[in-house]
């Protein structure tokens, strides 16, 4: 009894190892259509990480890798059917109408993309999925993850985006960091990172919020607090103001109380929370930074977006 028992065990354990390996071997084979130097730094990334990887829409990037496990296809319909999971660009999509691909000369149609996925059980995971791309996925039977709607890609992305700010203020300014006064726009995750850090090289930090508990928090934190309510008796002190509030805060009529010599950096997405024209009109620096990430730091936010798939991989 003990020897059958045994050999029982042993067996089970055999068909456990084999599903184990058989387990690591599913979603090894992905496929991408677009996007920017992240993506591209995801692909190499992937294949290092053995696995094959399928691809569309990158054909002029540099660091494409030289591997048997990495595969340019000719068209979305070879892309797409070579594997269930299909990662597209961040952001999805900058008109609208077509998938952001920098490092292609084709217009890769949205409508296409989920016409060739519709009712093939794939799994689309992108950035910034628009509610009316969103419906037409549903309506095609394809489930969609959007990436920057994950809770563990936003709060590493704050990283990248507030040491790309730095930079960004370090290279379009005249002033040091050190001993600026510093105006950061909404207490976010942007908001709190940028904070610290700016802080932490001895700018002279407020931070401006509306909700109450906000203002109790930046205190807390040791920074200057502002109140939105009370934004214009203050703004003339700024050297540096930077927004990451998706919403127009600085209107025109805001703008006539922030002093000529000061750098507006915007992180808001479109339309943006600036009002750039007259910004223009009263000569007042304006940089709008989109999708810092992908440009100060790609293969840092490529490791991010991997983490991130893998933990989706792993819930499924």
């Amino acid at each position: 009894i003990m020897i059958t028992l045994m050999r029982y065990k042993r067996k089970k354990i055999i068909k456990i190892k084999n599903k184990r390996k058989d387990d690591n071997k599913v979603n090894k084979v992905i496929s991408i259509i677009g996007g920017d130097l992240r993506i591209v730094k995801l692909i190499e990334l992937l294949v290092k990480d053995d696995f094959t990887v399928y691809a569309y829409g990158i054909e002029h990037s540099d660091d494409l890798p030289e591997s048997d496990k990495f595969k340019q296809c000719s068209s979305i319909k070879e892309t797409i059917n070579n594997a269930d999971i299909i990662i597209g660009p961040m952001p999805l999509s900058i008109d609208k109408k077509n998938l952001s691909a920098p490092f292609s000369d084709e217009k890769i149609s949205i409508d296409e993309l989920i016409e060739e996925m519709s009712n093939k059980n794939k799994m689309f995971i992108a950035g910034k999925i628009l509610d009316e791309v969103a419906e037409k996925l549903q309506e095609g039977n394809i489930t969609y993850i959007d990436l920057l709607k994950r809770e563990e890609l936003v709060v590493l992305n704050t990283i990248s985006t507030a040491e790309g700010t730095i930079q960004l203020a370090m290279e379009e300014t005249q002033r040091t960091i050190h001993g600026s006064k510093i105006l950061v726009m909404g207490f976010g995750r942007v908001g709190k990172v940028l904070a610290k850090m700016l802080d932490g090289i001895g700018a002279k930090v407020s931070c401006e919020a509306r909700k109450d508990s906000d203002i109790a928090w930046i205190k807390a934190y040791g920074y200057t607090p502002v109140h939105l309510s009370e934004l214009e008796n203050t703004l003339g002190e700024y050297d540096i103001i930077i927004n990451t509030i998706p919403f127009l805060i600085l209107d025109e009529n805001r703008l006539n109380y922030v002093k000529p010599d000061c750098t507006i950096i915007d992180l808001s997405s479109n339309p943006g929370g600036v009002n750039r024209t007259a910004a223009r009109e009263k000569k007042i620096k304006v940089i709008w930074a989109l999708s810092l990430p992908g440009k100060v730091a790609p293969l840092t936010s490529a490791q991010f977006i991997q983490e991130t798939l893998y933990h989706i991989l792993k819930e499924m």
